[in-house]
Parts: structure tokens; sequence; C-alpha cells
């Protein structure tokens, strides 16, 4: 992964979007995923994609989603310097990008609409 410069990868749940002038790449890691659970209280990723699915986001949601996005895709932000960050439309850009972040992340590639977040369970051999 990288920051300013590199080309996002769909498939690894990255995308791409234009921080303070500069194309980042952001992605939701395993690590940043842990991250957000901690900042909202989330018991689980389940839970978390559930706060995330209801739609309503403040302005503070933004920041550390973004944030752990930009963190996840190789950039140093701090959720400080997300909250002082400009991008292209303001607010609507900001929550642009959380959408397409959180659709990168939790969003079935092939198009069809994830039914659950739930683990693999083992197989019989």
């Amino acid at each position: 992964m990288g920051g300013a410069g590199a080309r996002a990868n769909r498939r690894r749940g990255e995308i791409e979007a234009v921080v303070d002038g500069e194309r980042r790449i952001l992605c939701l890691t395993l690590g940043a995923l842990a991250e957000l659970e901690t900042a909202f209280a989330a018991d689980d990723l389940t839970d978390l994609a559930g706060r995330f699915s209801a739609g309503r986001l403040k302005a503070g949601d933004m920041i550390r989603i973004i944030g752990a996005g930009l963190r996840g895709g190789g950039n140093l932000y701090s959720d400080q310097d997300v909250a002082e960050a400009s991008v292209e439309g303001g607010i609507a850009g900001f929550a642009g990008i959380v959408g397409d972040l959180l659709m990168a992340t939790f969003a079935d590639p092939s198009g069809a609409e994830k039914t659950s977040l739930r683990p693999l369970e083992p197989q019989q051999a």
C-alpha cells in the first residue's frame, strides 16, 4: 500500500481520494477496523457495520473513519490532521469519501449484497 501517488486496488478494499490537494490511498485494514471498534465501543465487526449502516454519522465519526482509512492506506495522518484537512466539496466531499470507503470495505466486490459479517465456519474434511 502507499500514500501519495499510489493507485487504489478495490479488491483489497482501497479507494483513492484527494485530501489537501494530494491523491491518497485509503483502506480500512484489519488494524484500522480494530481502531474503529475501540473508538466506537463496538463489540465486533457486525456491531461496527451496523452502526455505519444506520446512516447517521457525526463529523467526529467521519474524522475517525477517514483518519483510520488514511493510516490503513499508509499515510501519516492523525485525526487532528483530518479535522484540519480540506477536500473538494467540503462536508459533502468528506461524506462521499466515508461512503466510498465503507462500501469498499463491507460490500461484496461482485456487486452482490453481503448478508452478514460472520466468520467462515470450519469445514469437515
